[in-house]
């Protein structure tokens, strides 16, 4: 297995509730025959032999998978894709595995990735708790009617216009937020144990994942990036605007990941390596213990001193990034912890349009730590009550990167002793 543009994606961005989901990566082309003469069977057969070849873990989570190919292939006759779309469900469910999912034509459609950067939805990525098989919100979107409207990180969905969530699946859940622009939703949040129900309007999003500019420092001039989320274009749009601060000559830079969700495996790859001129970035491990990395490649666009800011809702991707910065020193993390997914899947399509997302691996940090379900500690925690968060970024957002911003504070009072080590004479000599 090889980290690259085909086919891969982080467990933590498993569902973008959009018409078109910006957090899937490209799909593997056909690469198995079917097995059986029955088209339905066929199917069914079909994902038993993908999870049976590339899932993650051998043991199939205890779960003895050859007599689930008996009860569900051999010894079973469908009379329609329905069934057997029922049947691959059931077979999914019993691995117990939120990330391990099959979806039906509509539904692969909908989860495709939009070069374009635009969807259509509300703009929150979900998933289902590992430990409490609840639907969970990975993060919402900046600037989406869910972030709008107040989601944040780990709320938890207990209704959706009023139907429980309990025992409800991700695909499920997607097919009753996911609506027309201009309609709504009514979404019954858990949060802190107090229920509180948010009415969102639907609309067509367009997202830049970059923002940048100057900032006027006690440390100096200092470059600001505030890095939304790792779509297609987000690597073009990063190195864009690392060039452009360097060109205006600022002494340091903060890299803001707060809020960022994650999104496509190889474009976190791509952006560490404008940060880090060596080093190992990722690797990652399959089920029988095959391990690949990726490295930088001594091409970075600046060494001066990086400042990164995390917290609950910086995941996959942004915990990749944040952590090959970490673990190879190139940058000092400032916030709270990151929210704990390390989880690759493989999306393939099926022979009817249908589509099966599979877990075939782990990733880890290059000190070779698994951040799944614990997340990254930040070298410096700075942190913000919910309210703090919620007035911050929804009611004061022209302060968010300022010095009246605490964890932006923090950083650039680290970033501008880090400039000073970097200007002292022994730093100098140590360069020379």
């Amino acid at each position: 297995m090889v980290i690259s543009r085909n086919g891969l994606v982080l467990g933590a961005t498993a569902v973008t509730l959009s018409t078109i989901a910006v957090t899937s990566l490209g799909i593997h082309s056909r690469g198995q025959a079917l097995f059986t003469k029955n088209e339905s069977k066929e199917l069914v057969d079909h994902v038993w032999q993908i999870i049976y070849r590339q899932y993650v873990d051998g043991t199939f989570n205890q779960v003895d998978w050859n007599s689930v190919r008996k009860e569900y292939v051999l010894d079973k006759r469908y009379s329609d894709k329905q069934e057997a779309y029922k049947s691959i469900r059931e077979m999914l469910k019993l691995l117990k595995d939120p990330y391990t999912r099959f979806m039906d034509p509509e539904e692969f459609k909908n989860m495709q990735v939009d070069t374009s950067g635009e969807l259509t939805g509300v703009g929150i990525q979900i998933s289902l708790d590992d430990e409490t098989k609840r639907l969970i919100v990975i993060a919402p979107i900046e600037d989406t009617p869910a972030f709008k409207a107040g989601i944040q990180s780990k709320d938890l969905i207990v209704k959706i216009n009023g139907k429980s969530t309990e025992g409800m699946d991700v695909n499920e859940a997607v097919t009753l937020i996911r609506g027309e622009p201009g309609s709504e939703v009514n979404l019954t949040i858990l949060r802190d144990g107090k229920e509180k129900e948010f009415l969102i309007t639907r609309a067509r999003i367009e997202i830049h994942p970059v923002d940048y500019s100057l900032r006027r420092t006690p440390a100096g001039t200092v470059g600001y990036i505030r890095l939304k989320q790792f779509s297609a274009n987000a690597s073009k749009e990063m190195r864009d605007a690392i060039k452009d601060l360097e060109k205006k000559k600022v002494s340091g830079y903060v890299l803001d990941l707060r809020n960022n969700p994650g999104g496509l495996l190889y474009s976190s790859v791509e952006i560490a390596r404008m940060w880090l001129n060596e080093g190992k970035i990722v690797s990652t491990k399959n089920r029988l213990g095959a391990q690949d990395q990726e490295l930088a490649r001594g091409r970075a666009l600046t060494n001066k001193p990086v400042v990164v800011l995390v917290d609950k809702g910086s995941a996959s991707a942004s915990e990749i990034l944040s952590g090959a910065l970490k673990d190879n020193k190139r940058a000092v993390l400032v916030g709270t912890q990151t929210f704990g997914k390390g989880l690759v899947q493989s999306v393939r399509p099926l022979e009817d349009g249908s589509g099966l997302a599979v877990t075939i691996a782990k990733y880890f940090t290059p000190n070779g730590r698994d951040i799944h379900k614990q997340g990254i500690e930040p070298d410096v925690k700075v942190d913000m009550k919910d309210e703090e968060r919620q007035k911050l970024w929804l009611q004061e957002r022209d302060k968010v990167g300022t010095l009246a911003d605490p964890q932006f504070a923090k950083a650039v009072e680290i970033l501008g002793k880090e400039i000073a080590g970097q200007n002292s004479p022994r730093a100098e000599k140590i360069q020379k």
